[in-house]
Parts: structure tokens; C-alpha cells; sequence
């Protein structure tokens, strides 16, 4: 994994304790944040190579607030009300962000409702669903991505298995070796009898995606005034009903890329390439950005 190690910390940010990746430094401070039902340690082979000339946290959003997926699940307005707190409790001013699938979003609806957050974004893969999704009262069993995860496999008997397993199945087969390996070793606990257990209990995860459909993030685009470079993966099954390309249009400074061959889960499937796209685009001068 490497010899840069983040730290591990825990910050109260008023009612509930968000537990972070700190990869300290003097640049200038990036967050990134996870796709729905994964962890901070999947951005460590980006991070280690960012972090010489940046200070990098990354928070877990996943097991910090308890919601039914039932009743509604966990709203991702609520979650980007906690990275809000988060960077107030730890003093953090015009941030550079980087999110995927749910990340992205949690930060899109952050930097939209609480005036000039961020200083760049990188959205890689959001999920910005056509409008008349949001506001839906759906079962879990009816919705097409919580009724897949809250009956995922959830015991292995060893590290082993759990990488036979994962590489059989399609989702991960494209994964760079390394951030597999990290996946098994940080995204999942041994379990009470014996084993290992995913680290984000499906049914957490199910919570997480029900909370998807709570707020409607199309209108608040417009208000998004920061550079904002939105990431698709040209294999995406997302663009069959996702069109990234509009939302870019949508923000006053968006612009647009599409990376041939990836999937939806392209950090998990080119960590080189996407540090090497944050590197260029939070380097370059602001005034460049086409509008």
C-alpha cells in the first residue's frame, strides 16, 4: 500500500462522531468522499500520491447515522449537511472536493445549499437521476439498486474467499488489484462468528441508497458557481438514464469528461489516471476554465 499512511481520526460535529482519513500536509486541503456502501480507504493509492503536495481527509458515511431503509432511509441532504459540519468543526475554509456515485452528489447538494464551498469539485460518476425519481415513496424491495444490496453476500470464511468471490462477480472484475486488496482488508470486519462481514452492513447500504431519492438535485445546479469538472466512464450503465453531460451544461463553470473503457466505479478501476486528472485540474489556473 505503500509507505504514506493516513492517520485515523474521529470528529464530533454536534450530534453524531464522523471518523476520517487524515493524510496531513501544507498544500491546500482536498476531501473526497465515497460511492454509496464503500470507504474512505479506496481513495488511499490516490491520496498517498496527492499527498506531498496536498492536506487530504476523507471522510466514512456510512454507519455514523442509523436510518430505516424502509422509512426513507438516510437522506443525502442530511449527509451533506454533516460534510458541511465536518469542515466547520475542523476549520476548514474553500476546500478542493473530489466524490463518486454518492459522494459527488452528497458534495453537489453541500456546495449548492451553503453558498461558495468548495474552491473546484471533481464529480466523478454522480447520481443525478431523472427528476421525476426524487420524491417517490418506494419500497426497498421496488427500488433497483437497495434491493440488490440489502441481499448481498455477507460472510467469507477468510481473505481468500472473499477475493475468489469478488473477482467472479462483474462489478469488480475491472478493479485494480491493489484497491481490491484494500477492499477486503478495510471494507470488511471479522465477524461475531468467526470470518469476514462487509464493513457497511447491507442493510446500511440499502439505507443509503433509499436516501438517494429524497432530494432532487437537478435545480440546484445553476447555483453551483465553482469550477466543477463532471467524470463519466464510457461504460457506465448509469448512461442509460443519467446524462452527465447536461449537468455540466447546467453548471455556470462545469465542464465535461467521459473515460473510454471505465465503468461507474472508475476510481476503483484507474486510481493512476483520476490522480493524475485531480493533479492537472486543480492545478491549473481558474481563469482558464471555460464557462
Amino acid at each position: 500500500m505503500g509507505s504514506i499512511m493516513p492517520e485515523i481520526r474521529t470528529q464530533n460535529i454536534g450530534d453524531v462522531d464522523v471518523q476520517y482519513l487524515l493524510y496531513e500536509g501544507d498544500g491546500p486541503t482536498i476531501i473526497f468522499l465515497h460511492a454509496t456502501g464503500f470507504m474512505p480507504w479506496i481513495w488511499h493509492p490516490i491520496a498517498r500520491r496527492l499527498a506531498a503536495s496536498y492536506r487530504i481527509i476523507a471522510p466514512y458515511f456510512c454507519d455514523h447515522r442509523e436510518r430505516d431503509p424502509e422509512e426513507g432511509g438516510l437522506g443525502w441532504m442530511l449527509l451533506a449537511e454533516d460534510l458541511c459540519s465536518l469542515c466547520t468543526r475542523l476549520r476548514i475554509e474553500s476546500p478542493l472536493l473530489v466524490g463518486h456515485s454518492m459522494g459527488a452528489t452528497v458534495m453537489t447538494l453541500a456546495n449548492a445549499t451553503h453558498g461558495s464551498l468548495a474552491r473546484k469539485m471533481i464529480l466523478i460518476e454522480p447520481i443525478f437521476l431523472p427528476s421525476d425519481f426524487y420524491g417517490m415513496k418506494i419500497k426497498v424491495a421496488d427500488h433497483p439498486l437497495a434491493s440488490k444490496s440489502i441481499k448481498r453476500k455477507n460472510h467469507w470464511e477468510n481473505a481468500e474467499s472473499a477475493r475468489s468471490y469478488l473477482k467472479s462477480r462483474r462489478l469488480f472484475k475491472n478493479w485494480d488489484d491493489e484497491i481490491l486488496d484494500i477492499y477486503i482488508t478495510y471494507g470488511m470486519i471479522r465477524g461475531e462468528t468467526g470470518g469476514l462481514q462487509l464493513a457497511c452492513h447491507p442493510r446500511r447500504e440499502a439505507s443509503l441508497f433509499m436516501g438517494g431519492l429524497e432530494f432532487n438535485p437537478w435545480p440546484l445546479l445553476p447555483h453551483i458557481h465553482c469550477p466543477v469538472l463532471v467524470v463519466e466512464g464510457e461504460e457506465s450503465e448509469n448512461r442509460k438514464f443519467i446524462d452527465l453531460q447536461k449537468a455540466s451544461t447546467m453548471m455556470p463553470k462545469g465542464e465535461f469528461m467521459r473515460i473510454g473503457g471505465a465503468g461507474h466505479l472508475i476510481p476503483m478501476e484507474r486510481p493512476a489516471e483520476i490522480t493524475e486528472i485531480i493533479t492537472g485540474y486543480f492545478s491549473r489556473n481558474d481563469h482558464t476554465v471555460r464557462a
